[in-house]
């Protein structure tokens, strides 16, 4: 029948007068009677109390003497810690660790607590944390820590926790990374004690539960550096025998949360300058990893379509080293090989080489194979033979799928991505003539009508539209009589010339008009003026009536017969008079 404030008042009488002979107090019905009132500063107090007088020596803390003692200590303060863990466990509706709804287990008030409405609870909850975190005792707060993660408690646990939450989450993850384990020199990257070791041992689901809290808990602090490092070695992990495989989408996310924070880091938002991390390479190194992930994703979604299909492939290079460190495997090509392949890729990370060497090359994925080059910026041969023979294998595939089409359409796919070409990922040179042989062959022969100008626009795409790139390819193809000693094959590459050319002046054109001065302003980096327009325009004239006038030479010179060659001449002196009449 009293009233909320003497019911407190008389509480804290108690409370004072118990903890003056906290040993003797019974906790159990005690602190039940406290729970009853909602009065947690006693079920707080009293357990702590208890346990320092069980424990004076805090023999439970010492490792020094012999470990029966130490355990018997340790297990006496547990008894006490559980009475607190036992209340949050009841305003949250759970059993305690003897398996009875809490509150002690009292027939009367058994899960009382399941009649106060959320918001109570909830606040109950965080007065029980606040007044634990208070006590300096850190076994007990990581009883609670732990309490707190079995119960779901997550969001308050990294809201309320203190410092000591990260030692006990590190060695709950087995990850040992502390503040003095970060040493901050010009590069102010994280030293990761045996960094590549610690990432290779197996990591448990659970361990890994911690340790996903912990990059929480540094997100929260804004410590993005300590996030990032934490979550690459979540990306990284193996797992115990037994467990399920950690799916490359589970490992692709945790490395783009870890990007994600990298670049947190470097915008300003943590507690290490942008410029140190930048300079460190953390982010760059965590977006290459990224991108190795994908190509791994991206061969197995190739290996179990070939396993679904049952396709067969041819597999290995030869003799040929096409990569540092390729090694000779034996053909793999049936179904049952790129399923187990594919199975493979799926439990754990591979490095760049061995997705290029033992699965992109082995299964004749030759797109991929261009792509691994181009990201690594192979330059292991100085005739880059490695990237020539790629590209001529990746169109000779496609050739075999679907003719010039085919492969016109290949280029125009992955042209762009590598172009200009920086390293010699795109060797235009071979392309073009690789496409043009087969296009004369395929139209003489009958197998597939081949346009006149399907070669030179594949060509142009792949480019991003700088026609003066592609002209200089053929002028230089069409300069050496070695390699092109057919007349009806040098007939065909001056039609597509031709094509080119006509792409070329219509674009000055264009320009001169105002209709694409935006779109070159993009190319050259700024807007142009009307005279730097005008500049640009007459030297494009100049190179393209050169050009022209030279081809015309060519073509007289071919020993075919006129009717072939009469059609691409008189194409020629059409776009010789149209730059003559224009005022560019």
């Amino acid at each position: 029948s009293l009233d909320p404030e003497q019911r407190e008042t008389l509480a804290r009488e108690a409370l004072n007068l118990l903890c003056k002979v906290p040993e003797t107090a019974d906790l159990l019905g005690v602190c039940q009677r406290f729970e009853e009132l909602r009065f947690y500063e006693a079920v707080v107090e009293l357990p702590l109390r208890k346990a320092k007088a069980v424990d004076p020596n805090e023999d439970a803390f010492n490792d020094h003497i012999d470990d029966t003692c130490r355990q018997t200590a340790l297990t006496a303060r547990q008894q006490c810690y559980e009475i607190v863990t036992n209340a949050l466990r009841s305003l949250r509706g759970e059993p305690d660790q003897t398996g009875v709804c809490s509150d002690f287990g009292s027939g009367q008030n058994a899960c009382s607590a399941l009649f106060l409405d959320q918001a109570t609870r909830e606040k109950y909850t965080r007065q029980i944390v606040q007044l634990s975190l208070r006590c300096p005792d850190r076994a007990f707060h990581e009883n609670v820590y732990q309490t707190m993660i079995e119960l779901g408690l997550e969001n308050e646990l990294l809201e309320l926790a203190g410092p000591d939450l990260v030692p006990f989450l590190q060695s709950a993850g087995s990850c040992q990374i502390t503040k003095a384990d970060v040493r901050v020199s010009k590069s102010a990257i994280p030293s990761i004690p045996s960094s590549r070791t610690q990432i290779r041992q197996p990591i448990t689901a659970s361990q890994a539960k911690y340790l996903e809290l912990l990059s929480r808990y540094y997100v929260h602090q804004r410590q993005h550096v300590l996030a990032a490092h934490v979550l690459l070695r979540l990306a990284e992990r193996k797992q115990s025998d037994g467990e399920g495989y950690l799916t490359l989408e589970q490992r692709y996310q945790y490395l783009s949360n870890a990007v994600l924070q990298a670049r947190s880091a470097t915008c300003g938002a943590g507690h290490i300058s942008p410029s140190d991390v930048k300079d460190g390479g953390l982010l760059e190194l965590l977006e290459g990893k990224l991108s190795v992930l994908r190509f791994q994703m991206k061969i197995k979604e190739k290996l179990e379509q070939v396993a679904s299909k049952g396709e067969t492939t041819e597999t290995g290079l030869g003799s040929n080293d096409a990569f540092p460190g390729s090694i000779s495997f034996p053909e793999e090509s049936s179904s049952q090989s790129a399923k187990r392949k594919a199975k493979e890729l799926g439990q754990e990370l591979k490095s760049i080489t061995q997705l290029y060497n033992d699965y992109a090359v082995c299964f004749d994925f030759w797109e991929i194979c261009l792509e691994i080059l181009h990201f690594s910026n192979y330059a292991g041969d100085s005739d880059n033979s490695v990237m020539r023979e790629t590209w001529a294998r990746l169109l000779d595939q496609a050739l075999n799928v679907g003719g010039v089409a085919e492969a016109c359409a290949v280029l125009k796919r992955v042209g762009p991505v590598m172009y200009p070409g920086e390293g010699g990922s795109l060797p235009l040179d071979t392309i073009c003539l690789h496409l043009e042989k087969a296009a004369q062959e395929r139209a003489a022969s009958g197998l597939e009508a081949v346009g006149d100008e399907d070669v030179a626009r594949a060509l142009l795409v792949a480019c991003k539209k700088s026609s003066e790139t592609v002209q200089r390819i053929y002028d230089r193809l069409l300069a050496s009589g070695a390699i092109l000693p057919s007349p009806a094959l040098r007939l065909r590459m001056l039609r597509s010339v031709l094509t080119v050319l006509r792409e070329w002046a219509l674009s000055a054109l264009a320009q001169q008009m105002g209709a694409s001065v935006g779109s070159a302003s993009l190319i050259l980096g700024g807007t142009l003026s009307n005279e730097q327009a005008t500049a640009i325009n007459q030297g494009s004239k100049d190179k393209l009536t050169s050009a022209t006038t030279r081809y015309m030479t060519e073509l007289k010179c071919l020993a075919l017969p006129a009717s072939h060659v009469e059609p691409v001449y008189r194409g020629f002196k059409e776009l010789e008079e149209m730059l003559l009449e224009s005022t560019f």
